[in-house]
């Protein structure tokens, strides 16, 4: 399963997007993908964001069971601390 969240996506992103996964609320989707589409879906993603962001976070077999992507500047950081996902507010300084 995946969870992609994207901010300032244009509306021909939010359509593909829809194609394969199912949108919760605006630019939040989710969906169980291959890995193969889950690398093409994550590219264009971030081929489409200007001036914007996308987190995508994926099953994967780590600790927690998840792994994070991260494109441009979310308002939230994450960090690998010895295997284990850290997230934390980015200061506005």
């Amino acid at each position: 399963m995946i969870v992609l969240i994207v901010s300032k996506a244009p509306p021909s992103l939010r359509g593909k997007l829809a194609r394969w996964l199912l949108q919760l609320k605006a630019g939040v989707y989710v969906g169980t993908l291959s890995h193969r589409v889950r690398t093409r879906v994550w590219n264009l993603a971030r081929e489409s964001i200007k001036g914007g962001w996308a987190v995508l976070l994926y099953a994967a077999k780590t600790e927690q069971g998840f792994d994070i992507l991260t494109h441009g500047k979310a308002p939230v950081e994450f960090e690998d601390f010895e295997g284990i996902w850290l997230a934390k507010t980015r200061s506005k300084a």
